[in-house]
């Protein structure tokens, strides 16, 4: 029962609308989400719901937490990526993403990797999460 590919990843967000509109500026749209018994998005790359977006206050109703698990006791905030370091994307026209960018005034970094014709774009959510964007050459 080998790993094929990643499904999605899930944000849990008190910014839910501004972490919307940020992964739409990248291209994902939203599409079809189950009648979930809290608010949330799941916005799409072509056919694939690749980005479960969840509302989520820091205090949590007890059937959002039954549901989806509780936030860690103690947890101060729900930024940043955990353990997780980063999400990356491939992608392809890095130059109109920048354009985009400098656009909405949303900060980047930029870098080419030694030896691989890659060409990477970093970025933060609205929930300081990394978000990579790799182009090959």
């Amino acid at each position: 029962m080998p790993l094929t590919n990643i499904d999605h990843y899930a944000i849990r967000t008190n910014k839910l609308e501004e972490t919307k509109a940020f992964y739409e500026l990248l291209g994902l749209v939203e599409g079809e989400r189950p009648n979930f018994p809290f608010t949330g998005y799941w916005l799409y790359l072509d056919n694939v719901s690749l980005v479960h977006l969840i509302y989520s206050e820091h205090n949590q109703s007890a059937l959002e937490g039954e549901y989806l698990g509780n936030l860690k006791k103690g947890e101060k905030d729900m930024h940043g990526s955990g353990s997780i370091d980063h999400i990356a994307f491939r992608a392809t026209n890095a130059k109109q993403l920048k354009i985009k960018l400098e656009m909405h005034n949303i900060p980047f970094r930029q870098r080419e990797v030694p030896n691989m014709n890659l060409f990477q774009i970093f970025l933060e959510d609205p929930n300081r999460i990394t978000v990579e964007i790799n182009y090959y050459q």
